[in-house]
């Protein structure tokens, strides 16, 4: 049985694949490590990179996850990165969200404020059902806000223009954060949101087994 390793979305942990049908692979869940202080997006992602010990390793991230397995496939062609509800390059990042790299009120935004916008957050990432919904608020309720902040300075400066050859782009059609239209994913689930995992998990679970098994 593959190894597969998954790499969470800003803010959240292995609990965004809690309800993903993972019997077909064997998953290991990446944790986070502490940034440095003002590292870019690149330094992170290699740095994490090294938590992986396997050579030739599949990666899934989904949404920041996804940018951090985006740069791992660029400098490693022995990488199999497959992204969800992510961008591959600064050009899929809506404009709108990149006018936070000139107007970074977020940086001044207490953390218990963050939390507070919960609520707001979820309708930015999409309706979920009883048991997704109580999952969402425990992950808001854990989330590390200093690392948040960083992360989202990371984005925002974000330049990468390539898309490795060494890539599977999933992607919603109903993803409110980073819409389809900007993107060229290579599968589209229609009615997928940002949190595709915990909303469509039948279909992405399928999906993920088809392109792994595969590999």
């Amino acid at each position: 049985m593959k190894k597969v390793y998954f790499i969470s979305g800003l803010g959240a942990d292995k609990r965004v694949f809690s309800f993903l049908n993972l019997s077909f692979c064997e998953p290991v869940y990446i944790d986070w490590i502490e940034p440095l202080k003002n590292e870019s997006l690149e330094s992170y992602a290699l740095r994490l990179r090294h938590k992986i010990p396997q050579t030739d390793p599949i990666i899934v991230g989904i949404s920041f996850g996804g940018m951090l397995a985006t740069e791992m496939a660029k400098a490693d062609a022995n990488v199999k990165a497959i992204i969800i509800s992510s961008s591959k390059t600064a050009d899929e990042v809506p404009k709108y969200l990149r006018a936070g790299k000139y107007f970074p009120f977020y940086k001044w935004m207490p953390g218990r404020m963050i939390k507070r916008s919960a609520h707001f957050i979820k309708w930015v990432f999409g309706k979920n059902g009883k048991e997704q919904k109580k999952v969402y608020f425990e992950i808001v309720r854990d989330t590390d806000t200093d690392f948040v902040k960083w992360a989202i300075t990371s984005i925002l400066n974000w330049k990468n223009k390539e898309v490795p050859k060494n890539l599977v782009h999933l992607h919603g059609t109903a993803d409110r954060l980073l819409p389809h239209r900007l993107v060229k994913a290579d599968h589209l689930i229609e009615g997928g949101n940002h949190v595709m995992p915990m909303d469509s998990h039948e279909e992405v679970s399928a999906l993920l087994k088809k392109i792994i098994l595969q590999k």
